[in-house]
């Protein structure tokens, strides 16, 4: 028997949930921000390893509320930014303020959902029709002073994915820190040229100059939060969640490339050029995000209904953990490395091979 689809309920659960417990940790402290930090943190490896369903695929079925909890999810990032540094940097009640460690727990608390869930989020608003979906997601970008995302996505890493063309796709052997740096600073100077390609003959600002006011807007709002303790807590908070998507990139591509063909063109993207995870609860956390293949294929296709096929490269972990893998990068390329050759040994006429672009 086939497995079921997640329910757009169980998405919207395993997203949103977080949100009043990071609240009620702001406010009360305590076991509201243990709990907010264990959800994140934890429990999410947990139910995978204990529960290790792969949900089913929806095949033609509609989703109307699908925008409706990208969007709530994305006004919940921009609300959640202001308040952790609020509640970090400047928080004082009668009772006093957060102590030292429960400081750390909504950081990290906060960190986590804004990388794991916010941004999958966003990713999607960027991709949908309609010009009020991307702008949201494009402020998220902006608000986490990584605007640049929101252009080079689109229209540089779909475009060159598992090429050398492409700063966002991890090579073998590459460590994450070395990826990072190469990463962050490639996809803001070729986003920017594919911009300025596509906007030679068209008016109005150039979407970078957008970006940028929007995040120095941001900045300037952490500043009358709380002053310079403000700005230092948004910036940590951005760049966990900018680690975050890098580290994404970096597993959900390593060391698979796209072959040349007889001609000297690259084939085109299939479900080879992308790791996938299978396991249920990130998934549902992170909008299907594990899915990479399928939707490097069909970059259009609504979250609930991507899908997991046969023929598209396989990890053994949940997302979430093979980030984590990814930290230690000798451990990270042993764990690959039979994962590699199997695809490299797998059968022609799959788009699993790991030949040089």
């Amino acid at each position: 028997m086939q497995p079921r689809p997640l329910p757009l309920s169980a998405f919207a659960l395993a997203t949103l949930l977080p949100l009043p417990l990071v609240a009620l940790g702001m406010v009360q402290g305590g076991l509201w921000l243990w709990l907010a930090f264990l959800y994140m943190g934890v429990l999410t490896l947990v139910l995978d390893q204990l529960l290790p369903l792969t949900s089913g695929t929806a095949e033609d079925a509609e989703f109307p509320g699908a925008n409706l909890l990208l969007v709530l999810v994305g006004l919940g990032a921009l609300g959640l930014l202001p308040l952790a540094t609020w509640a970090i940097a400047g928080h004082s009640t009668g009772d006093g303020t957060l102590d030292t460690g429960e400081k750390v727990l909504l950081f990290f608390a906060a960190g986590f959902w804004l990388g794991q869930v916010a941004h999958p989020a966003a990713h999607e608003l960027i991709h949908r029709p309609g010009r009020g979906l991307f702008r949201l997601g494009a402020a998220f970008y902006a608000a986490i002073l990584f605007g640049q995302h929101a252009s080079a996505h689109r229209l540089v890493h779909h475009r060159h994915v598992a090429t050398r063309d492409d700063p966002n796709s991890a090579r073998e052997g590459e460590s994450f820190y070395r990826f990072a740096r190469r990463a962050w600073i490639g996809s803001f100077r070729e986003g920017a040229r594919a911009e300025t390609a596509l906007r030679a003959d068209r008016p109005g600002l150039h979407p970078y100059a957008l970006y940028l006011t929007g995040s120095a807007a941001a900045l300037l709002l952490a500043a009358l939060i709380a002053g310079l303790p403000g700005v230092l807590v948004w910036t940590g908070l951005a760049l966990h969640a900018q680690s975050q998507i890098l580290l994404s990139d970096y597993v959900q591509h390593y060391g698979l490339t796209r072959a040349r063909l007889p001609g000297g063109k690259l084939e085109p993207v299939g479900l080879g050029h992308s790791w996938n995870t299978a396991h249920w609860f990130s998934a549902a956390l992170m909008l299907n995000a594990p899915r990479h293949s399928d939707h490097h294929v069909h970059p259009l296709r609504p979250f609930p209904a991507l899908r997991l096929t046969e023929d598209a490269p396989r990890l053994p972990w949940p997302l979430p953990l093979a980030c984590m893998l990814a930290l230690a990068p000798r451990l990270w390329r042993r764990a690959l490395a039979p994962h590699l050759a199997r695809l490299r040994n797998s059968p022609p006429g799959k788009s699993t091979t790991d030949t040089a672009a």
